[in-house]
């Protein structure tokens, strides 16, 4: 595969990680946040934008049922969050995409609702999937609550004292959504109606400025419930209110988008790349509070997976052992120790950098498109040679077909099969670039070399988006997951945590090789605390 250069050559001599290392699933798998992830890149925004956030309407019962609605300006334009919280008999609660009931819906309104907005939306907005939408509505969301901490919460603060903070950090935050829908899904608005507006233009802000917000109202739904139970009762203290952040329970839905977009992929992993590489030039010292806090973070972070637990037991032992004071130093250290401490070293390092690489993020959304390629006059020969060059990855070893991708009837979400036991191949989606890449290779090894590729393709019209794809994704290094998608070995997990990294998520807790629970926007700062200058709250600790 094409190995590119940093984008910042001129600051920097230190090669990028190879795609070979990079993409392949046992390393996406252990991803931390750091400073490209989109969560601090709205963040940084809002403090720079000093935003300042209302909240114009709160109708909540005494039990916390009802609507609210939190606005601010971002970028020059004007958003709001409608909150409807709403009874949810506890066997209903469920983290599955099947609910059709939870704790709280939210959408991300563009502008501020009017009384008939909101009547629309307290008809529509429970309903989930099943609603009807306007191009208004940026996101769709919905909630639960972590019922057993919102109720030790409450019930602490309406006896006017503060909850313990080991406690709120065994969980580490009130509610978590259950899926945050964008781009056009069930009617809502297309990403392109907004992709171009200040504030809007990284990957999945508008996401990120919902799941912020609904941080807000959790805050102050538990405030309201325990006042509802003492008048008297006690705010929660700003400091644990900022170590809440916001749950999320991340299934399958998320692993196809990786493949999907190719070029996304790249500029997302070579943004990051680029950015450790200039950060090793740097080679500042280590400020030993963020090594502290890495390890306090990683001392906190217990789940009940038995491979998950072993691999953070595994990194605290090697962390006990670190002495590193520089950021080469503490590269040079982690070269030969575990996958997951690689990855969490090369986490700190971007942390440890007095950048914010605005340039790079500026970068993670759009791809330059690829020069055009003459069907007609490009041959058999010349695409089996790119092949061999650039996607030597999908040859070295045989390809299993054990795990089929394909959508839900029922609520259009990615699921995978087994091809052997299970029905439903026939509905399979795209995902199997490594084995459709052999596939086109041993087409192409049939054919006269110097036929042209008008001429394949007009014989072999299946190809057409692969080799579409391959001539769009070429020269990107990290366009592509260089591992089987299909075989017995895979597991989607690895895809889910690689992506939510990018989404800055931390504390992953996960139940099955198919789905896991995260915490986002954890240390980060509240509304009101978005006048204070700064971005320090990458992997929150108590």
């Amino acid at each position: 595969m094409n190995q590119l250069a940093p984008a910042s050559t001129a600051q920097s001599h230190q090669a990028l990680r190879p795609a070979s290392q990079v993409m392949k699933l046992a390393r996406m798998g252990q991803g931390f946040p750091h400073k490209l992830s989109f969560s601090r890149q709205i963040i940084r925004r809002m403090i720079a934008d000093d935003c300042q956030v209302m909240r114009p309407v709160w109708q909540m019962c005494e039990l916390g049922y009802g609507t609210a609605v939190y606005t601010l300006t971002l970028g020059g334009h004007r958003y709001s969050l409608v909150a409807i919280s709403s009874p949810l008999d506890d066997a209903l609660r469920s983290d599955r995409v099947i609910a059709e009931q939870w704790d709280a819906c939210f959408t991300l309104f563009d502008g501020e609702p009017t009384a008939e907005d909101l009547d629309r939306l307290v008809q529509n907005q429970p309903r989930q999937e099943a609603g009807r939408y306007s191009a208004r509505e940026l996101t769709l969301s919905r909630a639960n609550k972590s019922v057993r901490l919102f109720n030790h919460v409450r019930d602490c603060l309406a006896q006017g004292e503060q909850p313990d903070g080991q406690e709120l950090n065994s969980v580490g935050y009130l509610m978590r959504t259950t899926a945050v829908y964008g781009n056009g899904k069930f009617g809502i608005a297309d990403r392109f109606e907004y992709q171009e507006r200040a504030g809007m233009n990284a990957p999945f802000q508008a996401e990120m400025l919902t799941v912020w917000l609904i941080r807000e109202f959790t805050h102050d739904l538990v405030e309201h419930c325990a006042k509802a139970l003492n008048p008297q009762a006690a705010t929660l203290d700003p400091a644990l209110k900022q170590h809440l952040g916001v749950g999320n329970a991340t299934g399958l839905g998320m692993a196809p988008f990786l493949v999907h977009h190719p070029e996304l992929l790249h500029n997302w992993v070579q943004a990051r790349e680029t950015a450790l590489a200039l950060a090793l030039a740097e080679d500042k010292a280590l400020a030993p509070g963020l090594v502290s806090r890495m390890a306090a973070h990683l001392g906190q972070w217990n789940v009940a997976d038995t491979q998950g637990q072993q691999a953070i037991e595994t990194t605290r032992n090697e962390l006990a052992q670190f002495g590193a004071d520089t950021a080469q130093a503490a590269w040079a250290w982690a070269d030969d120790k575990s996958v997951m401490t690689q990855e969490l070293v090369a986490a700190l390092v971007i942390e440890n950098s007095d950048q914010d690489f605005t340039d790079l993020c500026d970068q993670m959304s759009h791809a330059p498109r690829p020069q055009p390629v003459s069907l007609t006059d490009s041959t058999v020969d010349w695409l089996t040679n790119l092949l061999d060059q650039h996607f030597a990855w999908a040859f070295e070893s045989p390809c299993q077909n054990h795990w089929f991708w394909y959508v839900s009837e029922n609520k259009l979400e990615p699921r995978v099969g087994n091809r052997l036991t299970e029905d439903g191949a026939a509905l399979e989606r795209p995902l199997g670039v490594q084995r459709d890449l052999q596939a086109l290779r041993e087409e192409l090894q049939g054919a006269a070399s110097e036929l042209s590729l008008a001429d394949f393709l007009a014989q072999h019209p299946q190809r057409i988006g692969l080799v579409q794809r391959v001539l769009a994704t070429h020269q990107l290094a990290y366009a592509e997951i260089q591992e089987n998608l299909l075989g017995q070995q895979m597991r989607p997990i690895d895809m889910l945590r690689f992506k939510l990294s990018f989404f800055g998520a931390a504390k992953f807790d996960p139940k099955s090789d198919l789905w896991t629970r995260i915490t986002l926007f954890q240390g980060a700062p509240t509304r009101h605390d978005l006048g204070a200058p700064g971005d320090d709250w990458w992997l929150a600790a108590v």
